[in-house]
């Protein structure tokens, strides 16, 4: 059985997609929508940057979303596959939406737009900071975030946990963590404390976006970040979307969850080779094929 798996933030690079614009006529014309969609040449910034203007969050989401979109069009036309589900990371679980039919592609890009825009503002308003947690059990993180103030952002994969916060209270725990035991303690280049009750407020500003776009059942069931199942009706993926703004990220949780239903083959959809390395410390045994590049879809179709 297959999965789908997409990417989320902070798996951008200057170049990202250029090559599947080039080859693919379906990944050029998602590029070409997506530059009519923002008002903006989102293609531009993909192919060349500069990295400091694709970084912001307002940015970096709706060219991820639309790179890997790019991608998953151009392999959905040449791949016979039949997924039985799909899941994405934070970000990525907006473009397993568009695979399963839920988004259109401009709906769901305009959706990721202003999410980042409104993530932007909050993180403005509400300083924060993330880290990602290397080598240490998840209780003991939980014990470190409770004595410090800060939250569980991501349950990433065994030894992977991602903190989120206030500046102060992340400082403290990276402090803490390192005392207790962690092999490394590494801050993410993200602009705010996403996933914690810092975007509480823009939660509710995104549920009121969510309410007034057009969302249709699932054609594929999709894993919810933030219940870690498979969510087919339409309100609770809403309700799941605003939710998954200030809550944890329970990624371990979601390809458990897939995997006891018999995946044993996933295709990662995306920049980067981030969900490949987090599903090689979940299960070794299961295999991800990384959907990124040209050549990554010509090989299948050769092949």
């Amino acid at each position: 059985m297959v999965g789908y798996l997409f990417a989320g933030q902070g798996s951008q690079y200057v170049g990202m997609g250029q090559d599947l614009y080039q080859a693919f006529a379906e990944s050029k014309a998602i590029f070409e929508q997506a530059d009519k969609v923002l008002g903006f040449s989102i293609s531009n910034l993909c192919f060349s940057g500069p990295l400091e203007k694709l970084r912001p969050t307002d940015v970096s989401q709706p060219a991820i979303f639309t790179v890997t979109i790019a991608a998953f069009e151009a392999f959905k036309a040449r791949v016979d596959v039949k997924p039985s589900f799909a899941a994405g990371l934070s970000l990525g679980e907006y473009t397993a939406l568009v695979a399963a039919g839920c988004l259109s592609f401009a709906e769901g890009l305009r959706l990721v737009r202003q999410r980042g825009v409104i993530m932007d503002e909050a993180a403005r308003k509400y300083p924060g900071k993330m880290a990602a947690v290397i080598g240490l059990p998840s209780d003991k993180v939980k014990e470190v975030c409770l004595v410090a103030g800060s939250q569980i952002a991501n349950v990433n994969a065994p030894g992977q946990i991602v903190i989120s916060g206030k500046v102060e209270a992340v400082d403290k725990s990276k402090a803490l963590l390192m005392q207790s035991g962690a092999k490394r303690v590494v801050e993410l280049a993200v602009s705010g404390g996403f996933h914690s009750s810092l975007m509480q407020e823009a939660a509710g500003e995104l549920k009121m976006l969510l309410d007034k776009t057009a969302i249709s059942e699932p054609r594929l069931p999709v894993i919810s970040n933030f219940t870690a199942r498979a969510e087919y009706k339409i309100t609770e993926i809403r309700e799941n979307l605003a939710s998954q703004m200030y809550s944890p990220v329970r990624w371990e949780d979601s390809m458990r969850f897939m995997l006891k239903q018999g995946i044993n083959k996933f295709f990662e959809f995306g920049p980067g080779k981030v969900l490949k390395g987090l599903m090689r410390r979940i299960d070794e045994n299961a295999q991800v094929i990384n959907i990124e590049k040209k050549e990554d879809i010509l090989n299948l179709e050769s092949g």
